[in-house]
């Protein structure tokens, strides 16, 4: 198919997208953080977002500035469909927060006639709010045991948004483990390694699986081949 009816396609979709943003954060309220991605531009993916303060992202910013541990981003880069625009649902997967807050999250990825993945909707939804009633209650309904328990802490400030060749770098790092280094590594320690780079969207981003292959001292042939054995492990 011709680059211009695909390109075409993609905005046709991603137009139709654009309002569905806020209509989902509307009828949701505050604790649902809504997000459309165009996954052809990781370094400013973002291009619509409803209650962006879960995340801390705004319209403009990167793939890899979201939650950890997104399955979404692992299925958008897979290889992609044969049977060209087959859209695809991953569900009920749970994501982190850079302070530690645990999001419920689902992810719709959104594929073109070539069967290119070029756009995901994903929805987070906030449970610290939900965790602290739970807690309030649970306490309320049961005898106070000792003395009362100091309040607790209030999460740190979310650090200034960092370049996205510092996100990659921590990316990396953060998968190799502390003090890992490629030498000290085992060939499914590197497959789980790629997996985590996969789940934060590493490889969205140009020059991720060159990095990814550098930092782990194979070639990126093999990079796609632990791709691909996680992918069936699925």
């Amino acid at each position: 198919m011709k680059a211009v009816s695909l390109a075409a396609e993609r905005a046709a979709v991603i137009n139709a997208l654009r309002p569905v943003v806020p209509m989902l954060a509307s009828m949701a309220g505050p604790h649902l953080e809504v997000v459309l991605h165009d996954v052809s531009k990781p370094e400013n993916s973002v291009i619509a977002i409803a209650n962006g303060h879960i995340s801390g992202r705004s319209v403009g910013s990167s793939v890899l500035e979201g939650p950890q541990n997104d399955k979404g981003f692992a299925a958008a880069t897979r290889i992609k469909s044969k049977d060209g625009a087959v859209h695809s649902l991953v569900e009920d997967y749970m994501t982190v927060t850079a302070d530690g807050r645990k999001l419920r999250s689902a992810s719709a990825i959104f594929r073109d006639a070539s069967g290119e993945p070029f756009a995901t909707l994903c929805l987070n939804a906030d449970l610290s709010g939900f965790q602290a009633a739970h807690g309030w209650l649970s306490r309320m309904l049961e005898p106070m045991v000792g003395a009362a328990q100091a309040p607790a802490p209030m999460p740190a400030a979310a650090p200034a948004e960092p370049q996205m060749d510092t996100l990659m770098q921590e990316i990396i790092s953060e998968a190799v483990g502390p003090g890992g280094s490629a030498e000290s590594l085992t060939r499914e320690d590197k497959i789980q390694a790629v997996g985590a780079m996969q789940r934060r969207g590493l490889f969205i981003v140009k020059g991720g699986v060159e990095r990814a292959a550098a930092a782990l001292r194979v070639s990126r042939f093999t990079i796609y081949n632990y791709m691909e054995q996680l992918r069936r492990r699925e």
